[in-house]
């Protein structure tokens, strides 16, 4: 048990680093939790500053959720058939230190890079291609739409579905579903706006 604690704690604090704010300070001076929607997330930094940015914070979010999987199974030897449960719940542990970084306050983003860089790499090959279906459609929903929280919600909401259907171990397919019920949690403000027509726009 203790060592589970041990290793969700060092994956909140990789999960933690502020990338959105840390890319506004250095690239514009700007603290970006004052401009736009607030978040520190990829989707605000690419309205604030530029598609770029957005696209490398992105990046940046999605290799946190890599990483504390890396960590973890590099440091404990954990796999995905041997210790399932360790790197649901250190995967989950980075997503929430990007939500909440102790660096801010406990005021993040809302986790939908990481959480995308958690499942890609959560249990090879089968998390790949659940992952980029996902993916897939999350763009079409962009595409269509042209509201990245509604496409990030819903291709979310997919990935438990996709792995219950691969038969992938259960504790992935727990994960894969809470992480997405806490991002819909995250988007309340932004499920308000769609309700009444005035969400912002891709």
């Amino acid at each position: 048990m203790r060592n589970v604690v041990l290793w969700m704690i060092v994956s909140y604090f990789i999960g933690s680093f502020p990338t959105g704010y840390v890319v506004a300070r250095i690239s514009k001076g700007l603290d970006i939790r004052g401009a736009g929607s607030g978040s520190i997330g990829a989707t605000n930094v690419r309205r604030v500053i530029g598609h770029g940015w957005g696209v490398f914070v992105a990046v940046i979010d999605m290799l946190k959720g890599a990483l504390a999987l890396l960590v973890t199974g590099v440091m404990t030897g954990a796999s995905a058939t041997t210790a399932p449960w360790l790197l649901a719940l250190a995967g989950s542990a980075s997503v929430i230190g990007h939500n909440y970084p102790v660096w801010l306050k406990f005021k993040g983003g809302k986790g939908i890079s990481t959480t995308y860089g958690v499942m890609f790499f959560l249990c090879p090959y089968e998390s790949f291609a659940v992952t980029l279906l996902s993916g897939a459609i999350w763009y079409a929903i962009v595409t269509t739409t042209r509201y990245v929280s509604l496409a990030s919600m819903i291709s979310l909401m997919t990935l438990p579905l996709f792995f219950w259907m691969l038969d992938v171990p259960v504790p992935f397919v727990l994960v894969s579903f809470i992480l997405a019920i806490f991002a819909v949690y995250r988007h309340s403000s932004n499920i308000d706006r769609l309700m009444k027509g005035i969400e912002n726009h891709a």
